[in-house]
Formats: structure tokens, C-alpha cells, sequence
């Protein structure tokens, strides 16, 4: 009976048991999940990475902003860059890649209003913000540097007109010098024209452009001109013996712009039919362009300057060079414009205009001529201004400078031969 009673009470104990677990897994189980956050232990560690990681994205955030700005910089540097000289695709490069920069300014913008700040790496985030605000300020310091390279150039074709300038200065105060001291006392010194006047005259003038020109390819040059192409333009199908012979197209064109109506007394100029008197010649020759300019802003020579310069320099090749057309505003205005450039041309001006009343100051008067395009080389009437070609019978490519007959006498004028 006992036996009996034993095996029956077993599988009850046993049930109990499993019961008895399961209602110690159950509390276990709930005392775990309702455990206070303020209790030492877990809960409060998880809540402190949590802020570090919120600060974290809110880094990123800030990374992205400024470099967003700094994009925005070094693409506007590359706009005003792109200005001068003008750059068509560079300009419109710069102005797309602010506009989108500006559009991820304002999407970031909308993102912390509306707290969408969520990064599932922000320290990647910041490391590539950084990169790319490195990489913006490299290329500002790239623009600046180009920028200053530039001047530079300019400052050195400055330099080196201003010194053939200061040279030749120096040269004719030296001839002065010799003069007055051979004729005697300075009330008795006044130009008496000869015909020995003119060449002399016409050399001084030849220097003048040559030097203009020179300074002008040099001011190309900044300016990323294709000297070829211009060159080409000027004079079509030349083939030069050497690169730097495409200098004497510009110096023909400039001849043929400065040289225009020479040959009538009052040079074309609109409004005058009277020639320039023997005063005027003195009068100018005694002055720098600028200073007889401001003194006489409608006098002859004025009028001369500033019809020549404005069909020498053609509107789109000063915006080009310069970026702007103040040059030419002030020109149209009667003004003398500041600048190296126009200075060099003025001079230009001025010895051409002398050596103009010149000609008619002498007797017989002088008058100008040039050759055309495939003539055969004599050298009564030309020089050449490079090396003669190997072939028999060398032909004109074309004038540079123009010849003048004085009476009987022929000045040569310059030609390049091919």
C-alpha cells in the first residue's frame, strides 16, 4: 500500500515543480523589464551614448554646413575669375556650382527646421566635410595665385615699355643737348623743316609703334589670346620663317589703321579742312600727349587721337583685354584715360600726327604710299623686315610700314617678303 501511495503522489510532486518554475522564470522575468532607470546599472550607460551620439550627428551637420559655404566661395572665386579675361564655359561652370550649393545650403536648412538630422556614420561625415573644405581652400589659393601671376605679367610688360620709353627719352635729350649747344642761344632754336627732317622723323615713329605693338601682344598674352589666330586674321595665308615675325602683321595693321588719310592736309579728321600750322607742330612737340590732351581736349590732335584709338581698338578686343570698355567711354567723352596702355598709344599717335605736319611743312609736300600683295621685291621702293627668301624673285606678303615720296626722294617702305 505504501508502494502504491508513493507512486501515486510522484507525478503530482513533479507537476508542482514545473509550476513552481515557471512562476520563478515569470517574476524573474518581470523584475528585469520594470527595473527603474535611475538604478545603477545598465539603463543609464545606453542614455549617455545616446547624447554622445546626438551630439555627434549634430557635428556632422554643422561639417556639412560650412564646407556647403565653402564650395559656395571657391566657386564664386572662379566666377569672378572667369570675368577677366572673359571665359564663357568657365563662367557658366562657376554659376552652376553655386546655384547647386546654394540648393544644398537650403535643403540642409529645411533638414535642422524640420529635425531630420539622422546619420548612421557622422564621424565619416565630418572627415569628408573637412576634405572637401580643404580641397575648396586649395583651389581659392590656385585662382589667387593665378591671379597675382598675371599681374605680375602685366607689371613687366609695364617695365619694359616704360624702359624703352625712359631709353629713348634719354636719347633724344642727348640730340637736344647737342643742338642747343651747336646753335647757340635757345630764343635763335626753331625747327627749320628740311627734307633730312622726314626720315629721321619717320624712324622715331616707326620705334613708337613697334613699341605699342609689343606692349599690346603682351597685354594678348595675359589676356589668353591665340596670337596665331589674330595674327592670321590680319594677314590670311602667310606662312612666317619664324614665330615671332607674326609681330609685323599686328604692326601692318596698326600702320594701316594710324597712317589712314594721310595724304589729305587736314588727315580726314571730320570738321577741320585746315592743315595743322607750324605752332601747333611746336606746340605739340614741346607737350606729352596727355598734358597737350588736357590743356587742348578740342584741338586737332585731340580730335586725331581719339577717332584713331576708337578704330584701332575695336570694343570687343578692349572688353576682352580689360573687361570692361572704360577706356573707350572716356575716349568718346574727350578724356585722356589713366592707363599704360593708352599712353603707349597716344605717343603712337603723336608721332604719327607730327610726322603728318611735317609733310606738309616741307617743299614739295610728302605722301604716302604702300605695295600690294605679290609684288615683285625691288628694293628702290622697299625694305625688308625679315631675311630675304632663297628663291630668285621673293613677292611681298604683305606691308608693314608705309613709304613716303618726299619731292624726288623715295623713303623706302618696310615689307615682309615670302
Amino acid at each position: 500500500m505504501d508502494s502504491v501511495n508513493q507512486s501515486a503522489l510522484t507525478p503530482n510532486k513533479t507537476k508542482l515543480a514545473r509550476t513552481f518554475a515557471k512562476v520563478l522564470h515569470i517574476r524573474s522575468a518581470k523584475v528585469k523589464h520594470e527595473t527603474p532607470i535611475t538604478d545603477i546599472g545598465q539603463p543609464k550607460f545606453f542614455d549617455e551614448e545616446d547624447d554622445k551620439f546626438q551630439r555627434a550627428i549634430m557635428d556632422a551637420f554643422i561639417a556639412k554646413v560650412f564646407s556647403t559655404i565653402s564650395s559656395v566661395k571657391a566657386a564664386y572665386a572662379q566666377f569672378q575669375y572667369a570675368q577677366s579675361p572673359y571665359d564663357a564655359d568657365g563662367i557658366q561652370s562657376a554659376d552652376q556650382i553655386v546655384v547647386s550649393e546654394l540648393k544644398n545650403l537650403s535643403e540642409l536648412k529645411q533638414s535642422f527646421l524640420k529635425k531630420h538630422l539622422d546619420d548612421s556614420s557622422p564621424e565619416t561625415t565630418i572627415l569628408q566635410a573637412e576634405i572637401r573644405e580643404q580641397k575648396n581652400l586649395l583651389q581659392m589659393y590656385e585662382i589667387t595665385g593665378k591671379k597675382l601671376d598675371s599681374q605680375k605679367k602685366l607689371k613687366d610688360s609695364e617695365i619694359i615699355f616704360l624702359k624703352e620709353k625712359l631709353n629713348e627719352a634719354n636719347r633724344e635729350n642727348k640730340s637736344i643737348e647737342r643742338r642747343l649747344n651747336s646753335s647757340g642761344p635757345l630764343s635763335r632754336h626753331f625747327p627749320s623743316f628740311t627734307l633730312n627732317d622726314f626720315p629721321s622723323a619717320l624712324r622715331q615713329t616707326t620705334k613708337s609703334i613697334r613699341s605699342f605693338v609689343r606692349f599690346m601682344i603682351g597685354e594678348m598674352e595675359v589676356a589668353d589670346w591665340d596670337i596665331d589666330a589674330a595674327a592670321g586674321a590680319i594677314q590670311p595665308d602667310v606662312v612666317y620663317s619664324e614665330m615671332n615675325h607674326k609681330c609685323y602683321a599686328f604692326e601692318s595693321f596698326v600702320c594701316q589703321v594710324m597712317f589712314d588719310g594721310f595724304n589729305h592736309r587736314s588727315f580726314c579728321i571730320s570738321g577741320d579742312s585746315e592743315s595743322p600750322t607750324t605752332d601747333q607742330f611746336n606746340e605739340l612737340k614741346s607737350f606729352k600727349p596727355r598734358e597737350y590732351l588736357t590743356r587742348k581736349p578740342k584741338s586737332m590732335f585731340a580730335k586725331f587721337c581719339w577717332s584713331k584709338y576708337l578704330r584701332l581698338i575695336h570694343p570687343i578686343m578692349e572688353f576682352l583685354l580689360f573687361g570692361n570698355l572704360n577706356q573707350r567711354n572716356l575716349v568718346s567723352a574727350g578724356k585722356f584715360p589713366e592707363t599704360t596702355f593708352f599712353s603707349s598709344f597716344a605717343d603712337v599717335a603723336k608721332r604719327v600726327y607730327l610726322l603728318h605736319c611735317l609733310a606738309f611743312a616741307v617743299d614739295p609736300g610728302a605722301s604716302i604710299f604702300q605695295v600690294r600683295k605679290g609684288s615683285r621685291f625691288t628694293e628702290v621702293f622697299m625694305e625688308s623686315v625679315n631675311e630675304e627668301p632663297v628663291k630668285a624673285s621673293p613677292e611681298v606678303a604683305f606691308t608693314v610700314v608705309p613709304g613716303f615720296k618726299v619731292g624726288k626722294t623715295v623713303v623706302q617702305c618696310q615689307v615682309y617678303l615670302t
